[in-house]
């Protein structure tokens, strides 16, 4: 240990060293540069940034201090660093199984009876273009069958030995009461929030989804599986609308417009092409925070590329622009509601009928039938991670068996989207330490934010040229060192809840 730092900022220092291996791990395997991720050696080759020593100093300070002392940053700070700490005992712990599933996730073939094959990275894309239903769910059936058989025995191994780590480290009484504890984030009272929303929502969803699937799909309600919901989303009517060699280009004139960097002056590199290996779904890695930061996207087409690359670019925005200065917790750790939250409040541009007028080539003619697609589509998913946050809290919360948490997953996700899902997915449907309680946050927090930006710079903040550095000063550049509702009290004097989210989908559909 160096004799000029204490030993909180030598904590620091290991941690931050540690998490830029592991993210450029991930990245070169998730973005098809690697077949696979090699964890357990750089896990083993930091394994003094998560040892006891380091843990008990975290657990120290976080029992010395709290919310209310005159330091509160000090409480933050802790929370934070044991949370982070507990997530590398738990991943060191999973790195074999994760690095089974990576190398599984990359070579994996789905076989169909016909003879045809299709590659398990690319299956999403496929039942997502494919616009027989026949051949969506043979696809998506024989998808369910492989991830039975070899994915989701390791997820669930995966999910056990997770449980038996976090028990071990004695934190809280429960696996549920410790991510409350290290968060800060009051589970049932979200989870309350959630079975709220789908109450107040469930007249209009049960109006708008037989629609969308009768109109767009040729199918009646009781049919549809997750695999048409894939094809509906994909909408492949509006594609002439969002050219594919337009995307790039016209988002980052809409960045530089609103006064800002669109890849942080040289921070961001983007990384939008096609690669054999690279996974369907899209990320942000942040190698080197704020000065690396990569943003991945595997083309799907149409809209969803355009909005799925806004999402990524607000996480990557963020990281970008983060205040070096800050300390290692704030800029890798924290709220993830907030980050999630700058990009939704990106993605949600393409349900801003100014936005699309400007950026993209839809008319008059076709943009109010657009955006009440996107409301369409808003409610699904607020509801599907609504049902998804009551699921995960009993699949942790220990009074449900394994064996009987298959059907509770298929019939609490049906119940809330009416398409129905494969009981395989059980356990694979699963974001890691309550992402979706992070993501329901995230939605409330950017319906706040937007009306905050509209208050401050006019309905088209998004290219009004002081937005962006407001931006940076005022939220990217404070990196994580506030939860989501504290951020929200800050900037726009509320607190976080649905009723905008909700106000916004009325205003989608009309």
């Amino acid at each position: 240990m160096r004799r000029d730092r204490s030993p909180l900022d030598e904590l620091r220092a290991r941690g931050e060293t540690f998490l830029e291996e592991v993210s450029a791990e991930y990245h070169a395997a998730h973005a098809g540069w690697k077949d696979s991720a090699a964890l357990q050696p750089i896990y083993e080759k930091h394994r003094a940034a998560y040892d006891d020593e380091a843990f008990e100093m975290a657990l120290d300070l976080l029992r010395s201090t709290a919310p209310t002392d005159r330091v509160p940053e000090d409480h933050r700070s802790a929370q934070c660093l044991l949370d982070w700490l507990l997530e590398s005992r738990v991943g060191r712990a999973l790195a074999p199984i994760e690095e089974r599933e990576i190398a599984w996730e990359g070579s994996a073939v789905i076989r169909l009876p016909d003879g045809t094959e299709e590659p398990y990275s690319r299956v999403s894309i496929t039942l997502g273009n494919t616009r027989d239903g026949h051949e969506r769910h043979a696809l998506d059936d024989a998808r369910a069958a492989l991830v039975a058989r070899e994915l989701a025995p390791l997820r669930r191994e995966r999910l056990q030995l997770e449980h038996e780590v976090v028990a071990s480290l004695g934190i809280a009484p429960t696996y549920n009461a410790t991510w409350e504890t290290l968060s800060g984030v009051p589970l049932a009272a979200l989870r309350g929030e959630c079975e709220a929303f789908l109450r107040d929502t469930q007249a209009m969803w049960d109006d708008l989804q037989p629609r969308y699937v009768r109109k767009a799909l040729g199918m009646q309600p009781g049919e549809v599986t997750r695999a048409d919901l894939l094809a509906l989303m994909r909408a492949p009517e509006f594609d002439a609308f969002f050219p594919a060699n337009q995307m790039e280009r016209e988002v980052r004139r809409q960045v530089t417009e609103m006064g800002t960097s669109p890849d942080a002056n040289g921070r961001v590199r983007y990384d939008t092409a096609e690669r054999p290996g690279k996974r369907a779904r899209a990320f942000c890695a942040p190698v080197r925070i704020p000065d690396v930061v990569h943003l991945v996207l595997r083309p799907h087409g149409g809209q969803s590329d355009w909005m799925t690359l806004m999402h990524e670019l607000g996480h990557a925005l963020h990281f970008g622009n983060m205040d070096r200065a800050l300390p290692f917790e704030f800029r890798w750790l924290g709220d993830n509601s907030v980050t999630e939250g700058y990009a939704m409040l990106f993605d949600h541009r393409l349900k801003d009928a100014g936005w699309l007028t400007r950026y993209t080539e839809l008319g008059k003619k076709e943009l109010p039938e657009f955006l009440h697609a996107q409301g369409f589509e808003e409610l699904h998913f607020v509801r599907r991670y609504a049902a998804k946050l009551i699921y995960e809290t009993e699949l942790h919360g220990g009074g449900i068996s394994w064996d009987a948490l298959p059907d509770l997953y298929v019939e609490t996700l049906t119940a809330a989207t009416g398409f129905r899902v494969q009981r395989a997915d059980a356990f694979v449907d699963v974001d890691p330490r309550f992402y979706a309680a992070r993501y329901l946050r995230a939605w409330q927090l950017q319906a706040v934010l937007d009306e905050s930006l509209r208050e401050r710079f006019n309905e088209d903040w998004w290219r009004n040229p002081n937005a962006g550095p407001w931006m940076v000063g005022e939220l990217f550049g404070h990196g994580q060192r506030e939860l989501a509702d504290e951020q929200a009290r800050r900037v726009a004097g509320k607190g976080l809840s649905f009723a905008p989210v909700i106000a916004g989908i009325e205003r989608m559909i009309g």
